[in-house]
């Protein structure tokens, strides 16, 4: 069921301690649409330039006494942090302002919350909201009273969070004992796939790079797509048929973003296991965003913390009408920059996939006998084909292509290899 409610009217907060002012106005920009993702309207951005976040309040006593005075008189709702506070800066700042007071991570915890669709999703979110929250019970009672009550407070299954740790704790229990079984079916599922041995192909990017649209043009599925920030939680995969005729699957992740809390880190890494398992990622990169760069360079870093950067990595710059004027590829990986709207950039980029999973390949070139019908068409969908010629006096057909090492149909081939 949706939440109907009125938009919160949200005051920001910033501090800048070491960051070059570029980066922390990203981040504050960030924060801003994560907030207009979350239904929440911003009035006013206040930063402080500090050599350290102040251990107590996070921005300076009289910063805090000028965001009191803001607060009253904007009338806001809201006031969000763009850093993870922790429970005494809480506490402090909640005996200072009249407003209710979040951190960019439970900002982001609450997008994820309004987005989860699959079982799997909402467990995820409501596991990363309680280890989050556990901490920070003690004093907060009046904050977390209001569970249920706009941004930061939502998720699924909500729990009366100023009931007692020990029904937290047991709740966390159930929600992994839920999550392993869930995980082990995928794991199943996975098995299978492996030893179906299809070509996986994984989507990666920062959240919003346009993720779920390249997805959807390029397999005809209806994966939610929005422009907001993390539009897609639960993992899709996919058919895709290569120009050739060979069959891939094509999986959508999550979208990746700069400072991600690392309680999502962990609830979120099953999410993020489809990777692993990937033969090829495609990292899709929002030409159009000022933040490209760093954009790009924040999803390396996550891929090799996840111990993918061993992966074979194709760069797609997308939406290459809107390119930002600033705009300068810098993927060490082979790129290309396409829009996924257009249906020409999408049979370039599908033909440089498969010139790229044809580096991956052996050649064959086998004899097979007439009444084999059943092993044609797998060659025909399970490698890629390129040329077929029916001997007349020996009733085979001459076949010839090239085919992944470790799938099953390599077996066959030996047995009709000229």
């Amino acid at each position: 069921m949706e939440h109907k409610h009125e938009f919160e009217k949200v005051i920001l907060v910033g501090c800048q301690t070491k960051e070059d002012d570029q980066r922390f106005r990203y981040s504050m920009e960030e924060l801003g649409s994560l907030t207009e993702t979350a239904k929440g309207t911003v009035l006013a951005t206040l930063t402080q330039k500090r050599d350290r976040i102040h251990s107590a309040t996070y921005i300076g006593k009289g910063k805090v006494e000028e965001l009191l005075s803001l607060q009253e008189e904007l009338e806001a709702d809201l006031i969000i942090f763009n850093d993870e506070l922790s429970p005494s800066q809480v506490r402090n700042l909640s005996a200072d302002l009249n407003a209710k007071i979040i951190d960019r991570t439970q900002l982001i915890l609450d997008i994820f919350a309004q987005r989860a669709r699959s079982k799997e999703g909402k467990l995820q979110v409501e596991l990363a909201q309680l280890q989050y929250l556990m901490p920070r019970l003690a004093g907060q009672g009046t904050q977390l009273s209001r569970l249920g009550g706009g941004i930061g407070t939502r998720g699924p299954g909500e729990t009366k969070l100023e009931s007692d740790r020990r029904h937290i704790r047991n709740r966390i229990n159930e929600i992994k004992t839920q999550l392993s079984v869930i995980v082990q079916h995928r794991d199943r599922y996975r098995e299978r796939r492996k030893k179906n041995k299809a070509f996986q192909i994984a989507l990666v990017g920062y959240t919003n790079a346009g993720k779920s649209t390249l997805f959807n043009r390029l397999t005809e599925a209806d994966s939610f797509e929005e422009n907001q920030l993390f539009a897609t939680l639960d993992p899709m995969t996919r058919k895709v048929i290569l120009p050739s005729g060979f069959m891939t699957l094509l999986t959508d992740t999550v979208g990746f973003i700069q400072d991600l809390p690392t309680t999502l880190i962990a609830a979120f890494r099953s999410t993020l296991e489809e990777v692993k398992e990937a033969d090829l990622l495609l990292h899709i990169v929002d030409m159009s965003s000022p933040d490209y760069f760093q954009h790009e360079q924040t999803v390396n870093k996550l891929l090799e913390d996840l111990e993918n950067e061993e992966i074979p990595q194709l760069t797609v710059y997308n939406k290459r009408d809107m390119q930002h004027h600033d705009f300068v590829p810098i993927a060490k990986t082979k790129a290309i920059q396409i829009s996924a709207f257009d249906v020409n950039d999408r049979s370039k980029l599908k033909r440089l996939i498969e010139e790229m999973v044809l580096g991956m390949m052996n050649a064959y070139h086998v004899e097979v006998p007439s009444a084999e019908g059943k092993l044609l068409s797998q060659l025909k969908n399970e490698t890629i084909f390129r040329e077929l010629t029916f001997h007349e006096e020996k009733q085979l057909y001459v076949c010839k292509g090239y085919f992944l090492e470790n799938h099953h149909i390599a077996g066959q081939l030996k047995k009709y290899t000229k």
